[in-house]
């Protein structure tokens, strides 16, 4: 009888097994998808995707689709649209939109670009003359020897740092763009970390606007993205977090980029490579320059001041000078900013020195430009996408918030006259999206991607060009939120953390790899996690080659 019921016992044991009963399939498995629907191709590839996606057991759909400017969208787009939907439909997929970035901007931007979040620039000095006021440098920064002419052997006079002279970096007087040298980079197999750098401090003013700018030629560099400019305060911290867009090989250049100095007096400007394998480069004629009103805002929290130096007697917008715009805000460097006009009547009379308060917006790497959390033009657009929405798709059942890397916040006197923390504007921003999202779509299950609420990744002091500290941001939004957590190697803390709080989590996989090893890895770390819910097929550079793969890894027992 015992010998009868053994192989019963082991089935058993087996099926109770904590290793064999923590391996889930979970109910939300879902793939990325970002397409403008533009175009007609874009339907085509979406249909592709959903196919693969639903043919191997997945069963939702986020789409990035510019789903936040439904206002702004002709009408072929809200015809490829229900395309879209009618096609989620019939393959049983959620569709679920992914909408209101603030660290990301674009959509907010498209309605207003002063929506953009503002760095502050006080007693920027305007002389007179003319009938209008130019700003000028006060005083103009130093660059020693940036035409890269002063030199002994191939040392250049006049910076701080300049890695491997001779082995690195080589005084190149038969190849440059002006004066009789430039500075030629090559060799970097040489160096560990493929560095060759060049570093030049400088003194400044606080709380101005600079442009940096130079010329730059390439041969075969490898990667392209190895070269950076990098402007740092004393203490390391980053001013100007910036991507140049570089060929491998290209003939001389010009690149244009700024900063704002914040509340330093000294910065570090570094040119060079970080991380080449191959090829070289040449740059010449580095230089520095105060600007003023470039990419100025203007919005109820970034008010305008200007003022006599010698009196200190505010003047009036409209009245003593034209309304002050920057038509061409891009928030990028290299166009020349306005003058201020001055007005039939004005106070301000000629040869007068004034001094001038204003905000400025700025990019990060590429083109990202972040908003303003607490400017209230902000949540009506936000409240009106939600409810059209409603009117174009239906009610939803899933959303995602785009709330990621919000680079930028708490400087402008929008952000500071609430008296928060930068922890209680970004959860007062979720929680405000949350509400709206709920009002239209009742009963709705939203999400928001893990890392500005997450103190293993970006919740925490010192980001970027934050004034001020995210740490505790986790308090301050709905528990009712589930989070999609995507730093792949904190995420056993990341769920941890998540889930000690009571949310419910969702792990953002894949990356882009070659293979499936971190949808793996984070299907073993949400089988730990109390309230996993789910997992994603994440690709940030539209590569679906494994989408099948993946969906039969999460879609059947392991």
């Amino acid at each position: 009888m015992l010998r009868s019921l053994l192989p019963l016992l082991f089935l058993l044991a087996g099926c109770a097994s904590p290793q064999s009963a923590g391996k889930k399939i979970y109910p939300y498995r879902w793939v990325y998808v970002s397409r403008s629907l533009q175009t007609d191709a874009h339907v085509a590839e979406i249909e592709r995707i959903a196919s693969i996606a639903a043919a191997h057991g997945l069963n939702g759909m986020v789409l990035a689709a510019g789903l936040d400017r439904l206002d702004l969208q002709p009408p072929a787009y809200f015809e490829r649209l229900r395309r879209v939907q009618a096609l989620c439909e019939k393959l049983g997929l959620e569709l679920i939109p992914i909408i209101f970035s603030a660290g990301y901007g674009g959509s907010v931007l498209a309605h207003d670009r002063n929506l953009a979040e503002g760095l502050p620039v006080r007693d920027a000095l305007f002389v007179v003359s003319g009938g209008e006021a130019r700003h000028r440098p006060d005083p103009a920064p130093a660059v020693a020897n940036g035409g890269m002419e002063t030199f002994r052997d191939h040392r250049l006079h006049g910076y701080q740092l300049q890695d491997g002279p001779g082995r690195l970096t080589f005084v190149d007087t038969q190849v440059f763009r002006e004066g009789r040298a430039a500075l030629r980079f090559e060799n970097f197999a040489q160096d560990a970390g493929g560095q060759a750098r060049l570093m030049q401090e400088i003194a400044v003013r606080p709380h101005r606007c600079y442009r940096v700018s130079f010329w730059l030629k390439t041969e075969g560099l490898e990667p392209a993205s190895a070269f950076r400019l990098r402007v740092l305060g004393t203490d390391g911290r980053s001013l100007a977090p910036w991507t140049p867009r570089i060929a491998a090989t290209s003939d001389w250049r010009r690149l244009v980029w700024g900063f704002n100095s914040l509340d330093r007096d000294r910065v570090r400007i570094y040119l060079g490579a970080w991380g080449a394998r191959a090829g070289r480069f040449w740059i010449d004629d580095l230089r520095v320059e105060e600007v003023a009103l470039l990419n100025v805002l203007r919005r109820p929290g970034t008010p305008v001041r200007v003022r006599s130096e010698t009196s200190g007697a505010d003047y009036e917008e409209g009245r003593d000078y034209a309304p002050i715009t920057d038509p061409q805000l891009d928030f990028r460097y290299d166009h020349e900013p306005p003058a201020i006009r001055l007005l039939p009547g004005s106070r301000i009379r000629n040869g007068e020195r004034l001094r001038v308060d204003y905000y400025h917006g700025t990019t990060i790497h590429e083109s990202q430009v972040t908003i303003c959390m607490s400017e209230p033009k902000v949540y009506e657009i936000w409240r009106e996408q939600a409810r059209l929405i409603r009117d174009k798709l239906g009610p939803r059942r899933f959303f995602l918030l785009s709330m990621d890397e919000v680079r930028m916040g708490g400087s402008c006197q929008a952000c500071k006259r609430r008296g928060l923390s930068m922890a209680q504007i970004l959860g007062d921003c979720v929680t405000r999206q949350f509400r709206m999202l709920r009002e239209f779509h009742p009963g709705a299950d939203i999400f928001v991607w893990s890392d500005m609420l997450d103190p293993n990744h970006n919740a925490r002091a010192n980001y970027y060009l934050v004034d001020g500290d995210y740490t505790g941001s986790w308090n301050y939004v709905p528990r009712e939120l589930g989070i999609v957590t995507w730093y792949f190697e904190k995420r056993r803390q990341s769920l941890q953390h998540f889930s000690g709080l009571g949310f419910r989590t969702l792990a953002g996989a894949y990356y882009d790899a070659d293979d499936l090893e971190n949808p793996r890895g984070w299907l073993e770390a949400l089988d730990e996690t109390p309230n996993a819910v789910g997992i994603m097929y994440t690709t940030w550079q539209n590569k679906y080659d494994l989408l099948a793969a993946f969906g039969d890894l999460v879609s059947r027992p392991r």
